[in-house]
């Protein structure tokens, strides 16, 4: 069977949810995006392309590119992609970060800006408040929604991680709010000891991280927008197989060179021989397990329509497209467009009643 990205159900009902809680028909929303609410209601998991979408359509209805996370205030659609913009330049992941802070203090709508604090061996993200906030951050903060601090955390680690195109590892994940009952999830989605009432919201990872270049182009960007917020919420699997362990560390972004099995293997603190060994006793090879995430996000992204098949190959890491092509035909035994003529991609176009 064909393994599909996914996340958690409950992550999609909570921010339906949300979307109730200021006043916005979700059964409109869902037929505009060609998603019948039984699959929600009635899976564990949901398919995060679908979600990509419907996170889009939600930016569009309540005219709020910050929707879900702990903002206090509305934020004007495009203002993400002028963030992104203003930061594609900066030699480092640090600088970037300051960037994205300094740009919170003159886009409007915005209240919360992240915050980077290093001390020693470690770095810390966090929030604090803009120059225009009313109030001070315990205090929005000790009012939010946790679920809209989760989301806000996770986005942004997720979007560190495209900026330097590899998986940004931290030390832990702290919350001010109390544990939650689905704390499994919390420990999935960060991939790191959590810890809750605590005096700050905040992820925390090795310093040395802030040093790393920002890979990213102004030409990746570009595809990168398209399909907004997907590569922020996509999750990893909550699997304790080497397999899915190694699976967390190629990641999600396949616009950059992937890691070899020896770097894989010194990140699993053991050696390569002992990476295949074990591998082999799953039934698996590095060299297949990377070869399934790129057909598995080649796929992915071929069934979002937004993006055109030279996205597509951008989005891969693909120079040309032609070595795309030859790439998906080894997967899929389909050239692109013949997927897309395909009924299997037709599936996957939203089906909208009227």
């Amino acid at each position: 069977m064909e393994r599909k990205i996914t996340v958690p159900a409950g992550y999609v009902r909570q921010l339906l949810q949300q979307v109730r809680d200021q006043g916005f028909n979700v059964d409109e929303l869902l037929n505009y995006v060609g998603i019948d609410l039984k699959e929600i209601d009635s899976k564990k998991e949901f398919p995060a392309e679908k979600l990509g979408r419907l996170y889009q359509s939600i930016y569009y209805i309540a005219q709020d590119e910050f929707f879900g996370m702990a903002n206090v205030g509305k934020v004007p659609n495009g203002t993400f992609r002028m963030m992104c913009h203003c930061i594609i330049h900066c030699e480092t992941l640090a600088k970037a970060i300051y960037r994205a802070s300094d740009f919170h203090e003159i886009c409007r709508g915005a209240k919360v800006k992240p915050l980077l604090t290093r001390k020693g061996r470690y770095a810390k993200v966090s929030f604090t408040t803009t120059e225009g906030s009313e109030y001070p951050i315990e205090e929005i903060f000790h009012n939010e929604n946790p679920i809209k601090i989760r989301t806000s955390l996770s986005m942004w680690h997720h979007f560190l991680c495209w900026l330097i195109g590899k998986r940004l590892e931290l030390k832990a994940a702290y919350f001010s709010f109390s544990e939650p009952e689905d704390v499994s999830q919390y420990k999935t989605l960060f991939q790191s000891e959590v810890k809750f009432d605590q005096h700050d919201n905040a992820f925390v990872f090795p310093a040395s991280y802030l040093d790393y270049p920002v890979v990213q182009t102004p030409e990746s960007l570009r595809s990168f927008l398209k399909t907004a917020p997907y590569q922020l919420i996509v999750m990893v699997d909550d699997d304790a197989s080497l397999k899915s362990q190694v699976i967390a560390l190629i990641g999600k972004d396949f616009s950059q060179t992937l890691p070899s099995a020896e770097g894989v293997a010194k990140r699993l603190h053991m050696s390569v021989s002992t990476l295949r060994r074990r591998l082999l006793e799953e039934g698996e090879s590095y060299q297949q397990i990377k070869d399934e995430c790129r057909k598995v996000a080649a796929l992915n992204y071929m069934n979002s329509p937004q993006l055109s098949i030279n996205d597509v190959a951008s989005l891969m890491g693909f120079d040309e497209s032609s070595a795309f092509f030859r790439s998906f035909k080894k997967w899929t035994g389909m050239t692109p467009g013949e997927y897309r003529r395909s009924e299997n991609y037709c599936q996957h176009l939203p089906e909208r009643k009227h």
